[in-house]
């Protein structure tokens, strides 16, 4: 059962609520959970006819947590504070219009969304707090740092590409992970990526645009995430990587990420807010 001694900095655990509970990242953010000294488990989300529904949220630990998984919005964010949800982009806008009619947090890992969806994740931080990331890994958003500093140094007389590469059931290209890091890249050197990127290459395409930004994309295996940014100058090529060999870099971070909102009531934040990166910005 839940660990009901579990406290957090007000003496109270966090309650979390899972969204894609069934699927692998969401079976590793409730074992995050139940591992953690300040969260409590309260409500698990699957969707409607999967197997797991009805059936113990943490069953596939081998430890019951007398959470059920359920597919009813109402039912599994019950007695939530906070939402984590790594699903997909129509599931995780459903779930974030329930939330603003609540008044709970959410943390949302889904990648893919369009502009539409970004705008309406952006018009809801108004009402409530959310942590919005395309990557919740400490080092990958360390990584991204890393990069905006090296962008502004190698903005000229630099080619710039992306390479990433996940497992053969990742549905959107390139991963918004690599998206946000061409964003990151664009923004320190004064370009707009829209207007930059460069997301296929075939046939004659004739010589490479200096000021473009290009991205590659594999799929294979189990690879859990790898991306790596290659600055190629003449004479010398500077590459900066980060590989990720387990979900759990993704869980812990989300759990970071939670803590931080638990005093935010409103709001639209990041994963370098979360760290402390933003800070470093204004020094």
């Amino acid at each position: 059962m839940t660990n009901l001694t579990k406290t957090g900095s007000n003496g109270i655990p966090l309650k979390i609520t899972i969204a894609g509970a069934s699927g692998r990242m969401g079976q590793m953010l409730i074992e995050a959970v139940n591992s953690a000294f300040d969260a409590q488990l309260s409500g698990a989300l699957g969707v409607a006819g999967h197997d797991a529904v009805g059936q113990d949220a943490s069953a596939f630990s081998g430890k019951l947590s007398g959470v059920l998984v359920t597919s009813d919005l109402s039912v599994a964010l019950a007695n939530a504070e906070i939402l984590i949800d790594f699903t997909r982009p129509e599931g995780t806008l459903k779930h974030l219009e329930y939330c603003v009619e609540h008044n709970i947090k959410m943390i949302i890992g889904t990648t893919g969304f369009d502009e539409v969806g970004k705008k309406a994740i952006a018009a809801a931080a108004k009402k409530i707090a959310i942590v919005f990331a395309p990557n919740m890994s400490v080092g990958v958003n360390v990584t991204m740092k890393l990069l905006e500093l090296a962008a502004q140094s190698f903005s000229e007389g630099y080619d710039i590409e992306i390479i990433e590469a996940h497992h053969r059931n990742k549905v959107d290209a390139p991963s918004g992970t690599a998206l946000k890091m061409g964003e990151v890249i664009a923004g320190a050197i004064g370009r707009d990526l829209n207007e930059v990127a460069v997301y296929s290459r075939e046939g004659i395409t004739g010589e490479r645009d200096p000021s473009s930004i290009g991205f590659a994309t594999i799929r294979g295996g189990d690879i859990v995430g790898d991306h790596t940014v290659m600055f190629a100058g003449i004479g010398e090529r500077v590459e900066i990587s980060h590989k990720s060999s387990s979900r759990v870099t993704y869980a812990n971070g989300s759990l970071r990420a939670a803590r931080f909102l638990r005093d935010k009531p409103y709001g639209l934040f990041d994963m370098q807010d979360v760290i402390g990166l933003r800070r470093l910005d204004s020094k």
